[in-house]
């Protein structure tokens, strides 16, 4: 179980060798954790906020009940667990691309895509470079996504 904070960055010695006087001398490299551990602290409370309704839902990291659609702690499933109304035609298993979304801030606080994302959400209507599907984007920090006018359905939402 890690504690709350960056973890202590490790310490490797390495042996290199410097040309002037033939000496051999010693460096030290100080290595910080790598981008995958951050997600993992125990109480972050990450923030997804979606525009252009400017709804704005936290929640604790691991303890966010899974809704069964998309992958746990997406941008879907947090919509689910918030009742914030994401299109999801596909039930969220990467079969369409009604959750599209496009991230405005916080990209790197996304998990990375992987091939199946990257062939479905290239055929999303508007993509673009910052486009994602929010059943398969998994949340680690705070992040602002928008929804595109076309991707949003009025009568569902109660408009």
């Amino acid at each position: 179980m890690r504690k709350q904070g960056w973890n202590i960055a490790r310490i490797f010695l390495h042996l290199r060798k410097i040309p002037r006087q033939s000496a051999t001398r010693f460096a030290l490299t100080c290595v910080e954790p790598a981008e995958s551990d951050a997600h993992e602290i125990i109480g972050k409370v990450p923030k997804v906020t979606f525009q252009p309704a400017n709804e704005t839902f936290e929640f604790e990291s691991g303890k966010l009940p899974y809704k069964g659609h998309g992958k746990p702690e997406s941008v879907l499933d947090v919509a689910m667990n918030f009742g914030f109304h994401l299109e999801h035609a596909c039930g969220g298993s990467c079969a369409c691309t009604t959750c599209h979304v496009v991230v405005k801030d916080g990209e790197k606080n996304l998990s990375e895509m992987d091939d199946d994302e990257i062939d479905r959400v290239e055929q999303a209507a508007d993509y673009q470079l910052r486009s994602r599907l929010g059943c398969q984007a998994i949340v680690k920090g705070d992040v602002v996504v928008n929804i595109p006018d076309w991707n949003r359905n009025y009568v569902s939402e109660g408009h």
